[in-house]
Formats: structure tokens, C-alpha cells, sequence
């Protein structure tokens, strides 16, 4: 029996590890490098010296890469995340200066269920997700990253809390809405970027962690663990270990039988035989095959390459190689007019009449042999050889293999014509045992690691060849790797009716038929150039546009105010929006809080009563509509001097501001003007920092989301509701910002839109500011608090909201 004190002593063992980051069960921590294998097949992706040695640390630099996790890995990884209330995103990580890259992204289609983004352009960690009614949010929190620095990152959620610690510091903790884990299948999961096309982190990263648990910074940083275990931790542990004591005691009786078993083996005796070439050869047995000496060891053929000696030939006589023999072997020579020759040797030469003679080596010396008579050539005379073995003459081209007076090739080689003769050469997959190729042996591909078998096959060795042999119970998908089942042909897979389905090892993949686009689960008409805000493709290269967007692909946003749709009050200027608009006051103005949308809630700021002018000393303030005047007293000599940020400005007095090096302000009699720096591209000296657009150079160019369009740095657009710039070849994206709506009950974005407008109905709105004192009544006659959802009695498929006083009901298509 385990007395107390070892029960505490081990526990206390136990709750020191998680303060050194050991501690977290593995089946709750998801490491996204070890998921990824990264390092292994990755472009612009490199393994670096990281912030400490105890993990990898990689560079990520090019801007086309595709680090993407595997749909069956991402599917395990999912199953850690699905229907989660807490959870932790960490990572060690040093980011290049203005870089804005996300450093990790979990998205379906256009849906972010979970995505970091750190912005060094606008300084600022976003956490993208998914609200419980399934609307897409992003929370900001102002912070740079990007500063070349290594910082610790954790960003923490739990429920609707969130709490974001960099380099162990707590900076921000908040309350926001619920995150929705309700991850479908086929999301994919991208580090270092949001997609194919944009997000690109450039820097290095380490230590890439999700930790399915509260408080899972604590892993990161052991410091800020300040937690006492509980009782209830204690006798988790103690049911813990007397399942570990039940464990061990079954393996100790397993290894006992197993022992047993061994024991009585010990007396057997079993010889494996070898078959080669359809000879069998007995365990032990040795003998020689071409150029191999083979041995017969437990069943398997094992060769080697004879090793030739040099032999030591008499003064005259020269090795070479014979029929039937291997190794070189002494053979006579012969001495002909300054060259020397090996028996058997050919060599024709022409006497002082022009006739050619042919002599053979024979014993020593060379033997004058008969011409045959030479065959007419049907070649032109420019395409005729002279041979040096023969009198006749041949045409370019000619196969000298077929006539025999090829070298003798013999066991897994082939004759090769040459210009004057010919060779041996060793068969596709065997390799020379000597010199002349006469003799070639097989290549273990297996052995040698030079196949292509892929999962779930066996790699085996054939003559020349090799073979990927499917493992017990998979199937074949083509000749290197093989599956479970097809699910292809059997039905079980999720490609869209105009897509094509692959089987794939573990699963399927789908794309999508040309003419189509989609991820081929769903496929839709593909329009060139796609449909742009929000606008809808119906037939190829037709699309239906949102209110406020017109043009072929939808890419002109109708501006209301040139266009004469609008009217705004004289203190209001119509500033348009990407769909829509809004009358915003003018400077000098302000809202009364009615928010009015013509804009005539806006009053005049009186600027010398809340002393927001900047008239100097010697004058005095007058207000203006819509401003301020700096008059001089009666009789006093005024210098027309302004006082801006707490400083002294000289009349006609032309500076930068500190914080915004793009604006110029000027005192002109004692009134402060600001206006940002005029950017003339076609001067030397243009600031580029706060002039992208006279930067002409490729590298500063930026790629829309659909990869057609091109952006010159400096340029901006709207995406997914998204206001998006392209700062010197970095795509940089954020909220929109949408004007207040105020004293609205029901609030609704159209489809197509981006920013709420008030409406009526309120089982059309997607917001609602709740006010508890209207209340409904349901069909059993219950009163229910506005805010309150309940099934209908009778109908599990009916869902019923009650939205102050009014009940709403909807059915659930995928409940029926």
C-alpha cells in the first residue's frame, strides 16, 4: 500500500511540473510546428537560432508560401478545439518592423473561427473570431509587435473573458463576446499567414502553441502561477495512480506468460532455404553468380561484388577481359607498327596502292586475314565511316549490336550503338560491377531509399524495379500509395455536384469543375475577375450587384454624395462609404447626440468657451459659426502670434507636427491650420513614408484577396467589410468603421453591407437593445424576459426569441 506521504510527495512533485510548463497533459496541448512538421517540405520557411535552445525556432521570409496543416492532421487538432469554452494561443516570436502578418489562422471559406493577427502598421494584436450567432468580430488591442524584439505572446480566452500577456506582463483583460467553437469540417488551419494570397508574418517564430485549458499562459510563463491545488485535484491523482498500479500488475502477468512461451521455443531448430534465379540453395550455402558471391543467411540471399585483384602479367602480355570470366585475365599481345594489341584485336590498314588489309593478333603477332567482299551502301558518300576494325565501309546510323562484333554483354546489360561501334550499358535499375558494363547488378531501391512508396505501403525490392505492396485491410490508389477505403466511389464524400473527387490516404479531396470555383465542397459559377462587395455570380461572367455597387464585376461603389442622391444639412458634409453613406459634421462642428441622419443634429463648437483655440496672449477669442475669430483690442499693436500644443507659434510660423511627420500646420493671425503634406511624385524629395503612392517600384506593390488585382502602395479598398492598404508591398486590413446609430431599437446589416441601420421589424433585426420591462408571453402562457430564447413545445425544429415584447420565431432547416 501507497501511505499519504508518498501519496503527497508525489503529488506535490506532480504540481511543480506545471509551473515549469511540464505539466500540461499532452492530450490538451496542440504544438503547431510538431503538427506541421515544418522544416521537412516547406518554401520560405527556415529552421533559425530561436530565443532559447530547447525547441525550433524558423524564419518565415518568402511571401509565397503555403504553410498549411493537412486535412487529417488539422482534423485531429480540430477535435481538441470543437465546442470549447477555454483555450490559449502562445508563441515566442520576433517580428520584422511595419510587418503586419497573422501568426496563426483556423478558418472555414471566409468564416475566421480563430485567427492572431499582430498589425506593426497600425500597432495593434487583433483577435479575429466567430460570435456564438454566428457574426464574425474582431477584438483590437494596441500594442507593436512588430519591433524586431523577441516578445512572449499568450492570448487567453475563457468563455467571454480574454486576457493577453506579453513577455509574462498582463496588458489587457477584457470581456467580450462569446467565441463559437462550432468548427465544421474541411476548416483549414494556415500558420505564419491567412491564405495563399495575404497575411504574411515575416520573422521568426517559436514555440507555436494551442492549450486546450484555462490559464494556459501559466504554461508559458511558470511565474504567474499563483494557484493552490485543490481536494479534488488530490484525489484525482490518487484514482490515478491505483490505475496505474492495476496497469502494471496486468503487463507484469502478460511478460510472465510471454516468458513461458520463449522457454519452450528454446529447444526448436528451423532451417530457411534461398531461391534465386529458380535455383534453392540450402542456409550457408555459398556460390558465385556473374560477378556476385552469393550466400544463403535465415532465409534471404545476401551478394557481393567480387573484388578483382590487379593481375601481375608477364612483360609480353596486358589483362582484359575474356568470355565467362569476371576478372580481367592475362592475355598475349601483339606489336603493330607502334601500337599494341590484344589477342583477338582487329586492325585494318591500306598499303601503298590504296587496297585495305585486315590483321588479327594471333600469338604474338599480327596475321594477315581474308577480306570478305564489302556489301553495296545505299548512303550518300558524306554519311560513309571508316571503321578501324574492318575494310568495309558503313553509313552513319549503322546498328553495329545486331551483327555481333559488340563486347558481350551479359547479365542485365544491353548492347548500345555508338558512331564506330558499339557498348554495353546497364538496364534501368542495375547498376556496372565493372568497368565495361558487361556485367550489372540489381539496385535495392527499398534498402537504398530511392522509392516512391507512400503511406499505408510496404516497400519490396524487384529485379531492376521495385513495388509498393498496400498494408492488410488499404486499398490502392495508384502505384505508391494506398487508403483505407475509396470514398469516392463509394458515396462517402462532401465534393459539391459540379466538383471532382479524389481519393486521398485517410480520406478524399475535392476540386472543383473548370468553370467553377470554390474549395469543391462548394462550388459555385466562376466569373472572370470575380464578383466584387458582396455582388453575386448567377452565370458565368454575369453578376448581380448590392445596393450601392454597380459595374460588370461589381467593383464601383455608387458615391451618393457627387451623385445627387443625398442632401445634408449646411453644418454636415456627405461623406461616402462602400455601399452606402452618412452626413458627418463639418469642422467646427459637432453632434448633439441626436445623430440625426442629415446631419442637422450637428451645432456649433464654441471653440473660446471650452478653450479649444489658439489665439495668443494679446487677442481675444470670438466665436464664429462653425469656428473662431482672434481679434486685436482697440488701440493694441497685436503680433498675430497662435499657441498650438502648449507652445509658442510666430505669425506666418510654417511647421511639422511631432506625432504625424505627414501634416503641416501654419499660424496665419492667430488661427492654427493643419493639413496633411501634399505629395508631388515628380520631386526628388518625396517623403515615401508618408507618400506611398510615389513609390514605383514592383516590391511595393500589393495583390487583392482574389490575386487579379494589383495595388500600388498607398492605395486602399474594401474587403469582407474590411478597410484594407497596401503600405510598400504589405497588405494591411481592419474593421470599418461605421457611423453610431443611436436611438434605435432594432438594428440590422443587410446582406451585401457592412455597417447596421435602424428598422421596424424586430424579427428582422440582428441586434436588439434589450429592455427588460417588455416582455412576452409564450404559447404555454409563461412570461419571458426580451433577450430569452426557448424551443417551441412540440417542436424541436422551432426556435423562439423574445425581443422586447415581440415573439420571433424561425426553423432550424438542418434540426428537420
Amino acid at each position: 500500500m501507497m501511505g499519504p506521504f508518498k501519496l503527497y510527495f508525489l503529488y506535490s512533485t506532480f504540481a511543480i511540473f506545471p509551473a515549469l510548463g511540464f505539466g500540461v497533459d499532452p492530450a490538451l496541448r496542440i504544438n503547431v510546428f510538431d503538427e506541421l512538421k515544418l522544416g521537412e517540405s516547406y518554401a520560405g520557411v527556415f529552421q533559425v537560432q530561436g530565443f532559447h535552445n530547447e525547441s525550433r525556432a524558423f524564419l518565415f521570409q518568402d511571401s509565397w508560401r503555403n504553410v498549411r496543416v493537412k486535412e487529417d492532421v488539422a482534423e485531429v487538432m480540430l477535435q481538441k478545439l470543437r465546442d470549447k469554452t477555454e483555450f490559449t494561443v502562445l508563441a515566442t516570436l520576433k517580428q520584422e518592423r511595419l510587418n503586419s502578418g497573422v501568426l496563426l489562422s483556423i478558418h472555414y471559406a471566409e468564416h475566421r473561427y480563430l485567427e492572431l493577427e499582430s498589425s506593426g502598421q497600425r500597432n495593434e494584436i487583433r483577435l479575429h473570431y466567430r460570435t456564438r450567432d454566428q457574426r464574425q468580430h474582431t477584438e483590437g488591442f494596441p500594442y507593436s509587435l512588430a519591433d524586431d524584439r523577441w516578445h512572449k505572446l499568450s492570448v487567453a480566452v475563457s468563455v467571454s473573458h480574454v486576457v493577453l500577456h506579453v513577455d509574462c506582463n498582463r496588458i489587457y483583460e477584457r470581456v467580450i463576446e462569446n467565441p463559437s467553437m462550432d468548427i465544421p469540417s474541411d476548416t483549414t488551419i494556415w500558420l505564419g499567414q491567412r491564405n495563399q494570397a495575404h497575411g504574411y508574418f515575416k520573422g521568426i517564430m517559436q514555440d507555436v502553441q494551442l492549450v486546450v485549458m484555462p490559464q494556459g499562459y501559466i504554461s508559458q510563463c511558470p511565474d504567474l502561477n499563483r494557484t493552490c491545488p485543490t481536494c479534488n485535484d488530490f484525489h484525482g491523482l490518487v484514482q490515478k495512480i491505483m490505475e496505474l498500479q492495476d496497469v502494471l500488475a496486468k503487463t507484469s502477468s502478460k511478460l510472465s506468460r510471454a516468458e513461458e512461451k520463449m522457454q519452450g521455443l528454446d529447444g526448436c531448430y528451423c532451417e530457411r532455404s534461398c531461391s534465386m534465379n529458380g535455383e534453392l540453395y540450402r542456409e550457408d550455402e555459398r556460390w558465385t553468380d556473374g560477378c556476385r558471391n552469393c550466400s544463403c543467411y535465415n532465409g534471404t540471399v545476401q551478394c557481393e561484388t567480387i573484388s578483382c585483384p590487379p593481375p601481375q602479367c608477364p612483360p609480353d602480355s596486358a589483362p582484359a577481359y575474356v568470355p565467362g570470366s569476371c576478372c580481367k585475365e592475362c592475355q598475349p599481345v601483339c606489336l603493330f607498327r607502334g601500337r599494341v594489341y590484344v589477342e583477338g584485336d582487329l586492325k585494318s590498314v591500306r598499303d601503298s596502292s590504296g587496297n585495305c588489309l585486315l590483321f588479327e593478333c594471333q600469338e604474338h603477332s599480327m596475321q594477315r586475314v581474308e577480306n570478305a567482299p564489302c556489301p553495296e551502301l545505299t548512303c550518300p558518300e558524306s554519311e560513309h565511316i571508316t571503321l578501324t576494325d574492318r575494310c568495309c565501309k558503313v553509313c552513319r546510323g549503322h546498328h553495329f549490336c545486331v551483327e555481333g562484333h559488340s563486347p558481350s554483354c551479359v547479365e542485365n546489360s544491353e548492347c548500345v550503338n555508338l558512331e564506330a561501334g558499339s557498348c554495353c550499358s546497364c538496364k534501368d535499375g542495375y547498376r556496372a560491377l565493372r568497368d565495361d558494363s558487361a556485367y550489372c547488378g540489381d539496385i535495392d531501391e527499398c534498402a537504398e531509399g530511392k522509392h516512391y512508396c507512400r503511406e499505408n505501403t510496404m516497400c519490396v525490392n524487384t529485379p531492376g524495379s521495385f513495388m509498393c505492396i498496400c498494408h492488410t485491410g488499404y486499398i490502392r490508389i495508384d502505384d505508391y500509395s494506398c487508403t483505407e477505403r475509396d470514398e469516392c466511389t463509394t458515396g462517402l464524400h462532401s465534393c459539391d455536384e459540379n466538383a471532382i473527387c479524389f481519393n486521398t490516404v485517410g480520406g478524399h479531396s475535392c476540386s472543383c469543375k473548370p468553370g467553377y470555383v470554390g474549395n469543391g465542397t462548394v462550388c459555385r459559377a466562376l466569373c472572370d475577375g470575380l464578383c466584387q462587395n458582396g455582388g453575386s455570380c448567377v452565370n458565368p461572367d454575369t453578376c448581380i450587384c448590392q445596393q450601392g455597387f454597380t459595374g460588370k464585376r461589381c467593383e464601383t461603389d455608387i458615391d451618393e454624395c457627387t451623385d445627387g442622391f443625398v442632401e445634408c444639412d449646411s453644418r454636415a458634409i456627405c461623406v461616402n462609404l462602400p455601399g452606402w453613406y452618412h452626413c458627418e459634421c463639418r469642422d467646427g462642428y459637432h453632434d448633439n447626440g441626436m445623430f440625426s441622419a442629415n446631419g442637422e443634429s450637428c451645432e456649433d463648437i464654441d471653440e473660446c468657451a471650452t478653450e479649444r483655440h489658439s489665439c495668443a496672449n494679446d487677442t481675444v477669442c470670438f466665436n464664429v459659426d462653425g469656428g473662431y475669430d482672434c481679434r486685436c483690442p482697440h488701440g493694441k499693436n497685436c503680433t498675430g502670434d497662435c499657441n498650438h500644443d502648449n507652445k509658442h507659434k510666430h505669425n506666418g510660423q510654417i511647421w511639422v507636427l511631432d506625432n504625424d511627420r505627414c501634416s503641416v500646420c501654419s499660424c496665419q493671425s492667430g488661427l492654427v491650420m493643419c493639413r496633411r503634406m501634399v505629395c508631388d511624385c515628380e520631386s526628388t524629395t518625396a517623403d515615401l513614408f508618408c507618400c506611398p503612392e510615389c513609390n514605383p517600384g514592383l516590391s511595393s506593390q500589393c495583390l487583392h484577396q482574389n490575386r487579379l488585382i494589383t495595388y500600388s502602395s498607398g492605395d486602399t479598398w474594401v474587403e469582407n467589410c474590411q478597410q484594407c492598404q497596401c503600405m510598400s508591398g504589405e497588405v494591411d486590413c481592419w474593421p470599418m468603421s461605421c457611423p453610431p446609430v443611436v436611438d434605435c431599437e432594432f438594428t440590422q446589416v443587410p446582406e451585401g453591407q457592412c455597417c447596421p441601420r435602424c428598422i421596424t421589424d424586430p424579427c428582422q433585426a440582428d441586434t436588439v437593445r434589450n429592455d427588460i420591462t417588455k416582455t412576452c408571453v409564450d404559447e404555454n402562457g409563461l412570461t419571458r424576459f426580451s433577450g430569452a430564447a426557448w424551443t417551441k413545445h412540440r417542436t424541436e425544429c422551432t426556435l423562439c426569441q423574445c425581443k422586447n415584447g415581440h415573439v420571433c420565431c424561425s426553423v432550424d432547416p438542418l434540426c428537420l
